[in-house]
């Protein structure tokens, strides 16, 4: 894989809100962007729109820590936010890359905010800059916007409905200018995104938690290629050309999203539950009590219990104030930050037989300290039930898995993968049962990391010239 491409892989959170009321839609913003702060923790960003200018701020950290020291006051009040959550993987968490992208163009001010990964974005790059394009980050965001821009003829829904066709994966972009929002999904729905309304605002969002959060009342999703304009005229709805149809990642059912959060028709709490519960009825155990790895899979913990008549039992304790380990960009980041994270509850595991509960096993880092940290308090027994298929093979569309290698199920059975976390059994849900706690999503699902199958297969990674009629 090239170095560009080595970088930009990220798991991102979006945000935007228009009004015509409410000017105080940089702290909205704030809120939304709080909700989503399990989406990313590196940095944050908001801008905001008003008279015929974007202001902006953006920080690495949390998005507290990035609005403390009056920064979010200093936003200007205005008709427009957009805001972003960042996690990326080594090499690009520096400020340079944290969202949204601010830039003047063709439209006046434009800030773009995105969501998921290019395969194409070498390729874009290099035919941008052979037009004497300057790019300033290593993000394919930036990519977006250039070629947006460049594809525009001064109308930036021009330039959104000529340049989509030719991005490559996953993304769910926000777009404002100093007139409109533009939210939108890439072709196969990849990446979530919803509309809410807030009296008579609009709010985009990721997650249908965010909208929560600002007391906005769900409107509808994002439709897989569909481009939504809001301006001073309403809402207005726009499609691509030749979608084929939904491919949402599943991992977003699996770990990313909120438990509270609806996506796609499909409560995420009710998936995880029934996972949990589909785990037990097909994948027993002879134990004596039940535990989830806090705090995404303790809701398919609790449905592993209920179906199985074992007790659910607190086993690890939680420090709320460290952040997820999995999506932490640096290996040793994630082997420090694990260290604070959990402790094993002594007490309620002491010479008992344990089945622990987690979503997913990616690399194992995680895993394989649990189980020691276990048995150092005490555990009789360890054993490891997950609620999603082995993860075999790399994801090219915003999940930190770039290589096989990193992967502790590549190339390896379940019995190979328990000897190496030193567990006393694990297994895994099977792909037809994850599709069967998902069944209410409306649509189908991206699964490439669990079979190999992608919607965009990575020779597909250069096609699309640019074309500028």
């Amino acid at each position: 894989m090239d170095e560009i491409q080595s970088e930009i892989h990220e798991e991102c959170g979006v945000f935007g809100v228009y009004s015509q009321e409410n000017r105080n839609v940089a702290l909205t913003a704030y809120y939304g962007l709080y909700a989503l702060q399990h989406r990313g923790q590196e940095s944050a960003g908001i801008a905001v729109a008003y008279a015929d200018k974007i202001e902006y701020h953006k920080g690495m950290g949390l998005v507290p820590e990035v609005f403390a020291g009056g920064n979010l006051e200093k936003l200007p009040e205005g008709d427009m936010a957009i805001g972003h959550v960042r996690y990326s993987t080594t090499g690009a968490s520096q400020l340079l890359n944290a969202q949204p992208v601010v830039f003047t163009g063709k439209c006046g001010k434009m800030a773009l905010a995105h969501n998921g990964n290019l395969v194409n974005t070498a390729q874009l790059r290099s035919e941008m800059i052979a037009r004497n394009a300057v790019f300033q980050t290593t993000i394919d965001s930036e990519v977006m916007a250039v070629v947006i821009n460049a594809l525009s003829d001064g109308d930036i829904l021009n330039g959104v409905m000529r340049a989509c066709p030719l991005f490559k994966g996953s993304y769910a972009l926000v777009i404002m200018t100093t007139d409109k929002l533009i939210a939108v999904r890439d072709p196969f729905g990849m990446r979530p995104l919803c509309l809410g309304t807030l009296e008579d605002d609009y709010v985009v969002a990721s997650e249908s938690c965010a909208l929560d959060a600002v007391g906005a009342a769900f409107l509808r999703d994002v439709k897989p290629g569909e481009i939504v304009v809001i301006d001073a005229h309403g809402l207005r709805s726009y499609m691509m050309e030749n979608v084929p149809g939904s491919r949402m990642c599943i991992f977003e059912y699996v770990y990313f999203a909120r438990h509270d959060s609806v996506i796609d028709g499909c409560s995420v709490y009710e998936s995880r539950r029934k996972a949990g519960e589909l785990l037990a009825r097909y994948y027993p155990a002879d134990a004596d009590l039940v535990a989830g790895v806090p705090d995404s899979a303790n809701v398919a913990a609790r449905g592993y219990a209920d179906e199985s008549g074992i007790p659910f039992v607190e086993a690890l304790a939680k420090n709320r104030y460290v952040g997820r380990t999995f999506i932490q960009p640096d290996q040793s980041q994630r082997e420090n930050s694990l260290a604070v994270k959990l402790n094993a509850i002594r007490a309620n595991i002491r010479g008992k037989r344990v089945v622990i509960v987690d979503d997913s096993i990616v690399r194992g880092t995680t895993m394989r300290k649990i189980i020691k940290m276990l048995r150092t308090a005490g555990a009789r027994e360890v054993h490891i039930r997950i609620c999603s298929p082995v993860v075999r093979y790399p994801c090219y569309f915003g999940i930190d898995i770039q290589t096989s290698t990193q992967l502790i199920g590549a190339g390896r059975s379940e019995d190979e993968i328990c000897a190496s976390l030193g567990a006393d059994s694990v297994r895994y849900l099977s792909e037809e049962h994850l599709l069967k706690a998902c069944s209410k999503v409306r649509g189908g699902f991206c699964l490439g990391c669990f079979n190999g199958e992608y919607p965009y297969p990575r020779a597909d990674a250069n096609g699309g010239k640019l074309k500028f009629e």
